[in-house]
């Protein structure tokens, strides 16, 4: 009698779990990817999350938007990513040396151009790197050269304008280039190196001069399909969405071009 009672416990233990398996299962249905993008990508991508969402049922989509350098380094502490998009080369290959995203899962998505920009009000005039060296211009923000592509990008411009070492006292480094729009909107910065993506998102500031292209290494927007992903399908769907006319007609409303064919 004992050993029959035992063995209906465990049949009624075994109904319950697999009911609790089943409806785990029908909760999973919606897939959710995780997308690490710099911050310049934030509101292009947030257009076309509406638009993937509303045509792709059981999807999705949630962002990570920061510095690329900072989410390339939690890509490799481990963090639940499935797709990057980078604001720089460096830091996709960085990832594929590693191992953590395969060579054929990644490639040039976008490129964009490093301008200067300033307040709307008061109004100052810069038209090249040896104005900023004025007077009237105190604090030039620009994102941290060690994590911030732009910041990078800017630090590459000045330094062959030959202007970087004369204008370390008035440098104000931000955390990613959308700090760097902040402070020039708010009068912390009188002047900032920003992507002309950025400039466009806002009337608080004015274009001051677009920086010389060959004062600075092309900029690309890389995008790659993280290797430890555990939604493989979905986010090859979503890395070639991203690629797709309906996409890039979205980048491209926002400023961003496509990349020079290597």
């Amino acid at each position: 009698m004992l050993t029959l009672l035992l063995i209906t416990a465990l049949l009624i233990s075994a109904c319950g779990t697999q009911q609790t398996s089943k409806n785990s299962g029908s909760k999973g249905d919606t897939v959710e990817l995780t997308v690490s993008a710099a911050a310049s990508l934030t509101d292009a991508l947030q257009e076309i999350q509406e638009n993937y969402e509303a045509k792709t049922s059981g999807v999705k989509l949630h962002f990570n938007f920061g510095a690329s350098g900072a989410l390339q380094q939690q890509i490799e502490q481990g963090a639940p990513v499935d797709l990057f998009l980078s604001a720089a080369s460096k830091n996709m290959n960085a990832l594929v040396d590693k191992k953590l995203i395969t060579p054929d899962q990644q490639k040039d998505l976008l490129a964009n151009e490093l301008i200067v920009i300033t307040a709307t009000e008061p109004s100052i005039t810069v038209q090249e790197a040896k104005d900023l060296l004025n007077t009237d211009i105190q604090k030039i923000a620009i994102g941290i050269p060690e994590s911030v592509p732009a910041g990078r990008y800017a630090q590459e411009a000045l330094t062959n304008a030959g202007v970087w070492d004369d204008i370390q006292s008035k440098l104000v480094q931000a955390k990613d280039v959308r700090q760097v729009l902040q402070y020039v909107e708010t009068g912390n910065a009188d002047a900032g190196f920003v992507y002309k993506t950025d400039a466009l998102s806002t009337d608080q500031v004015k274009i001051a001069y677009t920086v010389d292209p060959t004062f600075y290494t092309p900029i690309t927007y890389p995008i790659g399909i993280v290797q430890s992903t555990t939604h493989a399908k979905e986010a090859e769907q979503l890395y070639n969405y991203l690629q797709s006319k309906e996409a890039m007609d979205v980048f491209m409303k926002y400023g961003f071009s496509v990349p020079n064919s290597k």
